[in-house]
């Protein structure tokens, strides 16, 4: 008979790595911090260019995250980890990030949250390619999300422009691809793929800000400044590594429904934070959203228990 109590069991270091319990908590980081990014990306371009700014965050993000892992004595990428870390964040963070940011500039906040909701559905057809093609029930599940973003956007009197558009749906196929290209490569372990992605891309995205003839601002405003901060401590190091961990440990279809939550978490944190209204569509429009989600989740479940 066992000495370790069910409490003493439960509480376990081997229980608190279990997937079971990660997953849910990762998803959630996902859902709220990313939903809320969209609206810090706004207040930071107040003072920011849209490359620069995130070339910054994540050069800063990196650094600081791939420093404290050596200091803990991880090892340094392998010269094939590397290779494959730079493509990957090439794709997720420096298309995918940046483009938002760009698009940021002449899109509102919560048409880029809504537009960049596409994403899953090119994260099942790429993943297809690879012969992982979403179940019945995921399939369901990614329809009634998309069917809610349409609902949401139905309800907004946002506005944008077709560069910006355009730039949203590259950013969201960028990622998609960068998503199920990097589930099947030799990548670094744990934190150290956050770090090496982010390192990789913020160089890339310097180069392109630097080279357009954008420049840090001389005199940021206090609110841009914590913005970036908020970006580059919870968006990138926290919810970046939330997002790796998914991918690995979970079906695509679930670790790409964030995308499909954060269109209503932004609108929610752009009533609460910057006055603006929600209307019956939105609403509506959220709820669908989020019964895809637990579609989606449900799917997942069902196909681990059989």
């Amino acid at each position: 008979m066992s000495d370790i109590s069910p409490v003493a069991a439960a509480a376990s270091p081997r229980s608190l790595t279990d997937p079971r319990l990660l997953i849910p908590l990762a998803l959630l980081a996902l859902y709220v911090i990313w939903g809320s990014t969209y609206l810090g990306i706004r207040y930071a371009l107040e003072s920011y260019p849209p490359f620069l700014l995130a070339g910054v965050r994540f050069l800063c993000a990196g650094v600081v995250l791939y420093g404290f892992l050596r200091w803990r004595g991880m090892a340094s990428p392998t010269p094939l980890q590397w290779r494959n870390a730079a493509f990957t964040g090439l794709l997720l963070l420096g298309f995918g990030n940046g483009l938002v940011c760009f698009a940021e500039e002449r899109v509102s906040s919560g048409i880029a949250a809504v537009a960049v909701a596409s994403m899953p559905l090119f994260a099942a057809l790429f993943s297809g390619m690879y012969g992982e093609w979403p179940n019945r029930r995921e399939s369901i599940g990614l329809a009634i999300g998309f069917a809610g973003v349409i609902v949401l956007n139905l309800g907004s009197s946002l506005s944008g422009s077709r560069l910006g558009a355009l730039a949203l749906l590259v950013a969201a196929m960028c990622w998609a691809f960068g998503s199920a290209w990097s589930r099947r490569r030799e990548m670094p372990p744990g934190p150290m793929n956050t770090a090496a992605q982010m390192l990789c891309a913020s160089v890339a995205l310097l180069l392109v800000g630097f080279a357009t003839g954008e420049h840090l601002p001389s005199h940021p405003t206090i609110r841009a400044t914590l913005a970036v901060v908020y970006l580059a401590v919870f968006g990138s190091i926290i919810a970046f590594s939330a997002y790796l961990y998914v991918l690995k440990h979970a079906r695509p279809a679930l670790a790409t429904s964030y995308a499909y939550v954060n269109p209503p978490v932004a609108v929610l944190f752009g009533v609460l934070l910057a006055g603006e209204h929600v209307g019956p569509y939105d609403l509506t429009g959220m709820a669908i959203i989020l019964f895809g989600v637990a579609v989606i989740t449900l799917a997942k479940l069902k196909r681990k228990v059989s």
